[in-house]
């Protein structure tokens, strides 16, 4: 019934019937995509995609984001492409229960479909990225976290399913037409956790994306599918459970009831978001040592204290660039004490080449403490003269307890879209804001 349930569900979702905090809540997320979509564009990742396929590009209706020229290819490309730009700085949205980032595949789909199709509004994408967010976050619920313990990039192996339901809703798929776009959907799983650190982890929700956009195209033209996609014996939850038992039923009767996307938090730094507690620690500690006419160098040793999953997912002690130290909370921890920032502009290739950096990040040394929450951190600064500076972060910035301000995510927005854009960030921010507002999200995206 898991199938039939959440393409029921879907179908019947209306604009109207989002409460506001809950479509507050997708204007964010669409805001913050659209932030990193423009801000990757100009990234090796995306450009070497770009030449690679180029050649292959059908009918120019749909734009890539950040691109000279106002750019435009067919929707599966710009799909693809726009979902690698919005992942490859590692700057998108988190899920936290999950770290799904769930926004990518949905709405790198639903936004290259609106363009295509034209005449659709601001609150239909709404409420199609909603229906997409939820679709991916309740099915990664219910196989988390052997799912994602055994290898697999939840993001993007929920990710093909999310955007298949947001398209869906666009077409205005039938339930059984939806159940087939599920289905299609489910057997494009993508992504590997080893895959993380190289161009391949953006690839994935792109190619999430893609394949979302793909199965809705199929199955609106009656190409049919396994009703039991997601639950039966040999269907998507029992495959990739890795193990577990999967709670599809459990998760899915929760749809309308407890929205997911209330519980997406946005990325203050970009980089895995389990060493994010470390960073702010250590913006702290920075802001600390200035008030104290100390510098950095003068530190011997640095302890820190933190979650599990950091030491699991970030240990890259030297990463060889950009790519690499977005999984180095040592790196993280580095600039947060020397520059008092974490933003794009760290974690610049050259800046993890930096000697200055190297010498600080060689000086941390970071253990696993399961008494800690996930967003939770204890640091210690050790000096010459032995004395000490120590710093507790019980929630940092960007968590569900603190979470970023709509000027924080405008800061956010302009500053990584400045890099592309120039003098046309703020413009980008103000009509991204409105998106949800337009009669026509066309014309919005074309000015993106």
């Amino acid at each position: 019934m898991a199938t039939k349930t959440l393409a029921q569900w879907a179908t019947n979702l209306s604009p109207s019937s989002l409460p506001a905090s809950v479509r507050q809540a997708a204007v964010k997320s669409l805001y913050n995509y659209i932030g990193c979509a423009i801000g990757g564009s100009n990234h090796p990742a995306v450009t070497k995609a770009y030449d690679a396929l180029s050649p292959f590009f059908g009918p120019a209706t749909s734009s890539l984001y950040g691109s000279k020229g106002a750019v435009k290819t067919d929707a599966q490309h710009a799909a693809l492409l726009n979902g690698i730009a919005s992942h490859v700085h590692d700057y998108d949205d988190t899920h936290l229960a999950t770290i799904i980032h769930p926004t990518g595949p949905v709405a790198s789909a639903v936004l290259a479909y609106a363009e295509y199709k034209g005449s659709i509004t601001g609150p239909e994408v709404l409420c199609a990225l909603t229906a997409g967010i939820e679709a991916s976050c309740k099915i990664g619920l219910a196989v988390w976290p052997e799912h994602y313990d055994i290898g697999w990039h939840i993001t993007s192996s929920t990710g093909s399913v999310g955007a298949a339901v947001g398209v869906g809703k666009l077409m205005k798929l039938s339930e059984e037409q939806m159940a087939h776009a599920i289905g299609l959907a489910a057997v494009q799983v993508v992504g590997l956790r080893e895959m993380f650190g190289s161009d391949t982890k953006s690839f994935h929700p792109g190619r999430a994306a893609q394949s979302g956009l793909l199965a809705a195209l199929l199955a609106e033209k009656g190409y049919t599918s396994s009703p039991q996609a997601l639950e039966a014996k040999r269907g998507w939850a029992n495959v990739v459970a890795g193990g577990g038992t999967p709670k599809l039923e459990h998760y899915l009767s929760e749809l309308g009831q407890k929205w997911e996307i209330e519980a997406n938090a946005f990325k203050p730094f970009p980089c895995g978001i389990v060493c994010h507690p470390a960073i702010d620690g250590c913006i702290q500690l920075h802001q600390e040592l200035q008030s104290k006419g100390l510098k950095p160098a003068l530190i011997q040793k640095i302890e820190a204290r933190v979650h599990p999953l950091v030491i699991e997912l970030t240990s890259k002690r030297t990463p060889k660039d950009g790519l690499e130290s977005k999984f180095s909370v040592f790196h993280g921890a580095a600039v947060g004490l020397l520059y008092g920032k974490a933003g794009p502009a760290q974690y610049a290739d050259e800046v993890v080449r930096d000697q200055t950096v190297i010498d600080i990040r060689d000086k941390i040394d970071a253990t696993a403490d399961e008494s800690l929450a996930a967003d939770e951190t204890y640091l210690t600064l050790y000096f010459a003269d032995g004395s000490k500076l120590e710093k507790h972060t019980k929630h940092a910035v960007g968590s569900l307890e603190v979470p970023m301000s709509e000027e924080q995510l405008t800061e956010k927005f302009v500053d990584q879209a400045a890099l592309v854009l120039s003098e046309g960030a703020r413009q980008a921010s103000d009509a991204a804001w409105k998106i949800s507002e337009a009669t026509d999200v066309a014309e919005v995206l074309r000015m993106l």
